[in-house]
C-alpha cells in the first residue's frame, strides 16, 4: 500500500514538474553548453586577443592595460564601459602592488559581473512570473529584421511549457507577412492570437488583445509591434500610445517593454537602444543572434551604459535557444 502511494506521488510530480519548478527554473535547466556554444565566437576572439596582449609578460602594467583596452573596445564592450573597467583594474594594481597576468581573466570576470549587477542584470536567474498581478503584459519592440516575432514565439513556447496561459497580440499591422507569421507561431505553440486586418490601428489590436486576456484569465500577454527605425518620430510616438492603452486597460498588471536587438549590429544596437529607452520606457533587452557574433561584449555595453537589464539572450535558431540572461554564467563562460 505504501509503495503504491509513493508511486502515485511520483507520477503526479512528474506530470507537473514544469509548473512546480516555475518559469525560470525551466529556462535555466537548458543545457549549459547552449550558452557556451552561443558565446564561442566571442570567447575565442577575446581569449586570442588577451593571449597576445599578455604574451611574454608576467605582471599587469600600463602596456598590458593599453592592450586590454583595445581588446575590450574591439569586442564591442564600448568606450565608456571599457574606461570604467580599466580604471577599476588600475585601482586594483595600485592597491595590491603586484597583479600577475595569469589573474587577468579572473579579475575581468569579477569586474564585469559587478558592472552587470549594478543594473540588476544578475537578478534574473531566480526570477518567477508575478503571481499577484495578472496578466503579465509584455510589449515587444525593435527595428525591422532583429527577430521580434520569432522571439515572441519562443517566449510563448517557454511560458506555455511552464504551464502558463498565453495570449498573443498581432499589433504589427504594417508588414504584410507579420500577422501570418505570428499566427503560425500561435498554431505551433498552441496559443491564441488576437488579430485584425492589415493596416488596422495597432492600439485597437492591443486593446482587443488585453480584453481577450482578461476575459479568459490569461497569465501572459505578448504583443508584437511593427518594426521601426529608432529615428522615425511618428512610429516611435505610436509606441507611447500603445503603452498608454496597456496602462489604462490593465492598471494593476505587471508590465514590461522589451527591446529586441540583434547582437551582430554591435554599437549600432546601442544607438537604437538609447532612442527606444527615451520613447518607449524600456524595462529590459532581449539580445538575439549572440551565437553569430564575435563581439558579445555588447551585452556589457548595453547593460552598463543604458542601465537597462539584459533579460534574455538568443544563442541559436532552435525554439529552446532563448534563455534568461544570467550574469554569473555569462561572465564565467566568456572568461
Amino acid at each position: 500500500m505504501k509503495a503504491a502511494f509513493i508511486a502515485l506521488i511520483c507520477v503526479i510530480f512528474a506530470k507537473n514538474i514544469n509548473k512546480i519548478m516555475g518559469l525560470f527554473g525551466l529556462f535555466s535547466n537548458k543545457k549549459k553548453e547552449t550558452l557556451d556554444k552561443g558565446l564561442e565566437k566571442t570567447k575565442e576572439s577575446v581569449f586570442g586577443k588577451l593571449a597576445r596582449a599578455v604574451a611574454g609578460k608576467s605582471t599587469v602594467d600600463d602596456d598590458v592595460l593599453d592592450d586590454l583596452e583595445e581588446v575590450l573596445i574591439t569586442s564591442d564592450v564600448g568606450v565608456e564601459t571599457t574606461v570604467k573597467i580599466i580604471r577599476r583594474i588600475e585601482e586594483r594594481v595600485a592597491r595590491d602592488k603586484y597583479v600577475s597576468t595569469s589573474e587577468l581573466n579572473r579579475i575581468l570576470r569579477e569586474e564585469i559581473a559587478i558592472l552587470l549587477s549594478e543594473n540588476h542584470s544578475d537578478d534574473l536567474a531566480d526570477w518567477e512570473l508575478p503571481a499577484d498581478h495578472k496578466p503579465y503584459v509584455i510589449l515587444v519592440v525593435g527595428v525591422n529584421g532583429v527577430g521580434k516575432t520569432t522571439t515572441i514565439g519562443k517566449l510563448a513556447y517557454q511560458f506555455k511549457k511552464a504551464g502558463k496561459k498565453v495570449v498573443l497580440g498581432a499589433a504589427d499591422t504594417f508588414r504584410a507577412a507579420a500577422v501570418e507569421q505570428i499566427c503560425i507561431w500561435g498554431e505551433r505553440v498552441g496559443v491564441p492570437v488576437v488579430k485584425q486586418q492589415m493596416g488596422s490601428d495597432p492600439a485597437s489590436v492591443a486593446f482587443d488583445t488585453l480584453q481577450s486576456a482578461k476575459a479568459n484569465g490569461a497569465d501572459v500577454v505578448l504583443i508584437d509591434t511593427a518594426g521601426r527605425l529608432h529615428n522615425k518620430v511618428n512610429l516611435m510616438n505610436e509606441l507611447s500610445k500603445l503603452r498608454k492603452i496597456i496602462d489604462r486597460e490593465t492598471p494593476d498588471a505587471a508590465k514590461e517593454t522589451l527591446l529586441v536587438l540583434d547582437a551582430t549590429t554591435g554599437q549600432n544596437g546601442l544607438i537604437q537602444a538609447r532612442q527606444f529607452k527615451e520613447t518607449a520606457g524600456l524595462t529590459g533587452i532581449i539580445l538575439t543572434k549572440l551565437d553569430g557574433t564575435a563581439k558579445g561584449g555588447i551585452v556589457v555595453a548595453i547593460a552598463q551604459e543604458l542601465q537597462v537589464p539584459v533579460k534574455f539572450v538568443g544563442v541559436g535558431e532552435g525554439i529552446d535557444d532563448l534563455r534568461p540572461f544570467d550574469a554569473g554564467e555569462f561572465t564565467k563562460e566568456l572568461f
